[in-house]
């Protein structure tokens, strides 16, 4: 937990029960000294959290959810799915990624690779700690929004915050607000209720790959796309 002292791993790969900190205890005799049992214990642990942290695995942090803004933030295996496949779609060309309201898929997009372009459309302030990657972004008004966003992403990942017809029709407008000329990447994660109305209002179809949240919700949800990802995220469902 970020409050808690992080140990670093590299101060103590290389101890052994005798290079243990040493001290002197002439004067007094009760210093306490790491057991041979408890040193490996430690080591083991911290060997641990390094090969995690050098694999990637390690899990991203964010504020604390806040039900009154309808907030619960992915699981690892979630946003890293997501992420994974968002990169693939801006691999190799010069597109920008958009994430409304999904922040979430934007810490682990920039822990994933820190020169991804993306912005981050979000009403809660508190992520104003991304800098000029936030924006503010109320889905009452759709459209008040930063010139300087208008028509220019090719990737855009939508998550709104309500299920609701009137909450998905603004958001759409949003999505034709900030999307290029031309072909366009859309995901939506959203209620399973919401299913024939990305269709009706986005043409998304569904995916195999199932999202979940930190937070156990009562509501099912689902991935949905506006192009076919072939075997990635589960293939589209039929």
């Amino acid at each position: 937990m970020e409050d808690q002292l992080k140990l670093n791993p590299n101060s103590v790969n290389g101890l052994s029960e005798s290079s243990a900190p040493s001290y002197d205890n002439s004067d007094d005799e009760d210093t306490p000294v790491l057991s041979s049992h408890t040193l490996a214990a430690l080591k083991e642990f911290l060997s641990e959290q390094q090969s995690h942290s050098d694999a990637g695995d390690s899990e991203v942090s964010l504020v604390s959810e806040d039900w009154r803004l309808s907030q619960f933030w992915y699981d690892s295996e979630t946003a890293k799915t997501v992420a994974e496949e968002v990169l693939t779609l801006s691999n190799g060309v010069d597109s920008r990624v958009a994430c409304i309201a999904c922040p979430t898929l934007y810490a682990y997009l920039k822990k994933m690779d820190p020169y991804v372009s993306v912005q981050l459309l979000e009403y809660d302030k508190r992520f104003e700690q991304y800098g000029s990657d936030y924006t503010f972004y109320d889905y009452n008004h759709p459209e008040e929004l930063p010139s300087e966003l208008k028509h220019s992403y090719k990737v855009i990942v939508a998550d709104p915050p309500y299920l609701s017809k009137e909450c998905l029709e603004k958001v759409a407008e949003t999505v034709s607000f900030l999307r290029q000329p031309g072909e366009l990447f859309l995901l939506l994660l959203t209620g399973e209720v919401q299913k024939e109305r990305a269709a009706e209002i986005l043409d998304l179809h569904p995916c195999g790959f199932r999202p979940h949240h930190s937070s156990k919700l009562g509501n099912e949800f689902r991935l949905f796309s506006n192009y076919d990802p072939g075997t990635r995220l589960g293939g589209w469902e039929k």
